[in-house]
């Protein structure tokens, strides 16, 4: 199925960890992950509301495979709540490279969710802590606003922007993923698996490519 999605005045973009450390030359790097800045900019023109997140771990963080000896980045582990894959590390909160990309998104509408505060549990969705109970409070920010559909690009397609989606979905929201607005890990087939995976909730979860910045080409069938 193919469709065009126009955008509209109550849609939002929600822009995912766009940060320093997360594009080339950063402590955990999204490949070509910088090139994501120039389309999410083109996209943002066309929204009245814009919400970036950020990834923003302390030291010492369980997100972060050096806080558990012998493990490697991304390999399944069990913690309290249930299996974790840690990233690499390190990344710190606090430091440059946790900052948001100059000029992305440079809106008055943008606002900025952190993500990732408690040392207890891994971060890799804008919307819960990993124990899939904790709300970060950005659905409350947008049903506030009576925004109910968001439009996610940024870092990376297969975790951060992936999880973020399926639990907007889990909190009752319309999502639409705009892939190549995104750049992936790939981590073990995870990007074949973000392409493939249920959209939480029982919510079908649409992935879309730009045709132009103010209309969507709708490229997947909902995912089931």
């Amino acid at each position: 199925m193919s469709g065009h999605l126009a955008i509209g005045d109550r849609d939002a973009l929600l822009v995912v960890d766009v940060q320093n450390d997360f594009c080339p030359g950063g402590a955990l790097a999204v490949p070509r992950g910088n090139e994501v800045v120039p389309l999410i900019n083109r996209l943002a023109e066309c929204f009245a509301h814009v919400v970036l997140t950020q990834d923003w771990h302390p030291a010492g963080h369980q997100s972060f495979a050096s806080s558990h000896p012998g493990r490697k980045p991304y390999e399944t582990i069990d913690v309290a709540y249930g299996p974790a894959d840690p990233m690499a590390g390190p990344l710190r909160a606090g430091n440059a490279g946790r900052r948001i990309v100059p000029g992305v998104a440079n809106s008055p509408c943008g606002t900025c969710a952190a993500q990732g505060l408690s040392p207890r549990d891994r971060f890799y969705s804008a919307f819960y802590e990993n124990d899939r109970r904790t709300r970060t409070g950005l659905a409350g920010y947008l049903r506030q606003r009576g925004l109910r559909r968001i439009f996610v690009a940024g870092l990376a397609f297969d975790f951060c922007v992936r999880y973020s989606a399926e639990d907007a979905h889990r909190e009752g929201l319309d999502v639409v993923v705009i892939e190549d607005a995104c750049r992936s890990i790939d981590v073990d087939g995870s990007m074949a698996a973000t392409r493939a995976g249920p959209g939480g909730a029982g919510r079908p979860l649409h992935i879309a490519r730009r045709r132009r910045p103010d209309r969507l080409q709708l490229v997947t069938s909902p995912r089931r």
